[in-house]
Formats: C-alpha cells, structure tokens, sequence
C-alpha cells in the first residue's frame, strides 16, 4: 500500500477515507431511516445527501491543495477565516462530537451483546454501562502505553466490516421485493412521520452520521505520496461509502416494510437479515459489527486527544494539553476525553437517551466545523485567494464552495432547534479553556465581534439548561 519513503499511494488513502466513514452507522442504517422516513423521501434524502457530501469533500480537497500550511485539520480553517475563537469552537466541537460519537459507539455495541446477552438489553442498561466502562479504561490504558492503531487491526477491522455488507448486499438483492418497496412509498399509512419535507429533514442527520471521517483523507495529505491523490482518494471512497449505504438502505425496504423496520433493535441490518435466512444471519452481522466497532473506537480515541492536542500546539487550547507522556502519547488530552466520555455513559443510563439521540447530538456539535469550512474555502475563492493564476479554477471552485455552505446551512435546519440548543449548551463551558489559552499568551479573550457571539451561544445554554429542568427539552 505505501511504498519505502512511507508515503501513502492512493490505495491506502482509499481504506482510511472508507475505514474512517464505516464505524458503526450502517449496521443500524435499516432501522434509523425507517425510523424518521418512508421510501420515497429516503431516496429524496440520499440525493440531497449525495450532492451535499460531495462538495463538501470537494471542499476538502480544495483547501487541502490551496492552503498546505494550515495543518491540524478542520478548525485551523476556521481560525483562518474566522478568527480565534472560532477557531477554538471549531476545535472543540469537533471534539465533543468525536467523543459523544464514542459513547454512541459503546451503547451500540453493547446493544449488539444484549442480542446474544439479555441483560445489556438496549445498550443502556446497570450491566451494559458497567461493561462499557471497563472496555473504555482498557483502551484508554492501551493507548497511553503507545500502542498506535497499528496496520494490521486496520486491516482486519476493514475486513471484517467490508466482508458482512457485501454479503447482505448480495442475499438481500434476491429477497427483494417490489410489491413491499412499493406498498406505501410516501409513508401516508404512518401520519406520525409528517410531510415528505418533514421526513427527509428527520433523515439528514443520520445521513451526516454515517459520513463523518469524509475529511479523513485531507488529514494525512502531508503524507500522501501525490497531493493530487487526496482529492482522488475522497471522492473514490465517498462514492464506494455511498453505494454500500444506499444499497443497505434501500435492500431493506425491499425486504421488509417500513413500519415493520421502525420497531427492530440496532444493530437492525442482523434483524433483517435474520428475517431472510434465519439466525446464521444475525450471527454473521453481529460479529462483523463488534469487530468494525472495536475497531472504530480505537481510532476515535486516538483521534479525540490529538484534535486537542494539535489545537494546543498553537495555543488555541491550554498549555496543558500539549503535555505528552514518554511514550509521545498525549495524556491530558486522553484523560480529559475518556472522563468525559465515561460522564456520558452514566448520564445514558438515567436519560432515556438511545443511540439514536446520542447519534443526532454527535452530528449537530459536528456541523459548526463543517460549516466553517465551506464557508472559509467560498470565501477563498469569493476574495480570489490563491487563485491569482487560475481563474478557470476559481469559477469551479466557487459554485462548489456555494453548494457546501447552502448544504451545511440545511443541515442546521435539519437539525432543528432543540440540537442546536443542546450543542450551544456543550459548547458554552468551552469557553474557561479558551480564556486560560489566551491568558497564557497574554492577549485579550475576545474581540468585540466575538463577544456578540459568546452571548448568543450563552443565551442559547440558557435556554437549553432551563429547558432540560422544566422538560420541553430531553435527551
């Protein structure tokens, strides 16, 4: 995959974008849609889906070519664009989101046992937080001892869940049926769903879900062996996610109704393979997942504590997250995510929050990164910035940069209300790590633009905080 230097060839670029985007999403892609769409706005929803995503990895193949000196991944583009302290938001949510993505990624996985195991039940049970506990302190230790995600679990883990999707692909395929795709393709027998409009707003976040990591090519383009590689590599392993996704997807509405999809457990895609031939079925897909999930988490843990680790090399963070352990492992940053993340699995265990909710607030803290993003590559090309030479590029790369923003401004929308009031109740206590990296630099905290925007974040906390005490808001 990579030749002598080290440098990565495209192949190996391909495998991180497609093992960075399949974690444990589309195990439970059946029931997530079912859950919030019928037939026809699904299909709806993957070709906004699909054009949105795609420029957005447009997006990051762009900024990756135009500004090779901003390293450090999504937020030093908003810094770049924005200013500090959304710089320091970026960061910040795309950690929080990184992590609330681990914490979905355990109730799965124990939600996944409870099908052989009772007790785990829905992933949010005594037994299943103690068990997750426990897996999360082992990583945890793992990793401090230096132990990067070596090749090989890489490997293996992409395997494993490669292997599982294309046999479902394929059984599912000659199950298929028509007359049940069909039956009630605008979901009118389930009046509880809403409007189409109503239906395909509900599916975006978990499509957005399913996508997280698209950026991962982008981050190692220092690495790659040919820069023009990156944007190949996106594009070829957004495409072969998105197939995989809308295969499982749509196979299933085929297979089984959509109200009949709705009630089933996650992981659902073993459900319904079951339902096609018999208990081997869920078997297979079980063990494929629990692999594919110990897999993912491995390599978000390792990625929450240097998104904070980075930021605090140039003191968008606090000095003491820069502190590495002697094995170079950043052990402040891995201490304070796994507290977190161990915060988080208590507080599944007294809010009725499933994966689903966990999965939805993980998305919206993560949309603010990629909203800045697009904004700042638009205003790129907008400015004419690094496009002295190449007008032609510039016209492209403009309409792209437009399209990513409109898509990240929907994806808001989409969210709603009540996860944007949740993120800005996440993303308000930020701010005392934001203040200390600049008292340490001795500069002042906030411009006075920046200062209308901590209010409107701390208004929206406000709100949020009231809301979960009087219980117009949940988890």
């Amino acid at each position: 995959m990579s030749d002598s230097s080290g440098k990565l060839k495209l192949g190996a670029l391909v495998a991180l974008v497609v093992g960075s985007m399949i974690g444990g999403g589309i195990f439970s892609l059946p029931q997530n849609m079912a859950a919030s769409a019928g037939v026809g706005a699904v299909l709806i929803g993957w070709a906004i889906t699909a054009v949105g995503m795609l420029t957005l990895a447009f997006v990051f193949q762009t900024l990756a070519n135009r500004k090779p000196d901003l390293d450090g991944g999504v937020y030093a583009y908003a810094k770049a664009g924005f200013g500090d302290y959304m710089g320091f938001s970026s960061a910040w949510g795309y950690w929080i989101s990184a992590w609330l993505g681990n914490v979905g990624y355990f109730v799965l996985l124990f939600s996944t046992l409870g099908y052989f195991f009772p007790i785990f039940g829905e992933g949010n049970t005594p037994a299943a937080i103690v068990g997750a506990s426990v897996l999360l302190w082992a990583v945890h230790f793992l990793v401090l001892r230096g132990i990067k995600e070596a090749a090989f679990i890489n490997l293996v883990t992409t395997v494993a869940k490669v292997v599982p999707l294309v046999l479902f692909a394929l059984i599912c395929l000659f199950a298929f049926r028509l007359d049940i795709f069909t039956a009630d393709i605008w979901a009118l027998g389930t009046p509880e769903l809403g409007s189409v409009m109503n239906q395909v707003r509900n599916m975006m976040l978990v499509t957005v879900w399913v996508f997280i990591g698209i950026e991962g090519a982008s981050i190692f383009s220092s690495r790659a062996e040919k820069r023009s590689d990156v944007g190949k590599a996106t594009v070829i392993g957004f495409i072969t996610v998105l197939l995989f996704l809308v295969l499982v997807n749509v196979l299933s509405l085929g297979v089984m109704t959509q109200p009949e999809l709705a009630k089933l457990q996650n992981p659902s895609m073993a459900a319904v393979l079951e339902h096609v031939v018999g208990h081997w079925g869920a078997v297979l897909i079980s063990v494929g997942l629990v692999i594919s999930l110990l897999g993912a988490l491995l390599s978000w843990v390792l990625l929450c504590a240097e998104i904070m680790f980075a930021a605090a090399k140039d003191h968008t963070m606090p000095e003491f997250l820069r502190r590495e352990n002697a094995k170079q492992v950043p052990a402040n940053a891995l201490w304070l995510t796994n507290a977190m993340v161990q915060i988080f699995l208590v507080i599944t265990l007294f809010s009725s929050s499933t994966y689903l909710s966990l999965i939805y607030l993980a998305t919206s803290m993560i949309l603010v990164p990629y909203l800045w993003s697009a904004a700042y590559a638009f205003l790129l090309a907008l400015r004419s910035e690094t496009y002295e030479q190449a007008l032609a590029e510039r016209k492209k790369d403009l309409i792209i940069g437009a399209i990513a923003l409109l898509y990240a401004i929907w994806l808001l929308y989409a969210g709603g209300v009540k996860y944007l009031l949740l993120s800005a109740l996440l993303y308000a206590p930020g701010v005392i790590l934001f203040a200390k990296a600049k008292r340490e630099v001795g500069r002042p905290v906030f411009t006075n633009v920046e200062k209308l925007i901590f209010a409107a974040v701390v208004i929206g906390a406000l709100v949020a905080a009231y809301g979960l005490y009087d219980g117009f808001l949940t988890l």
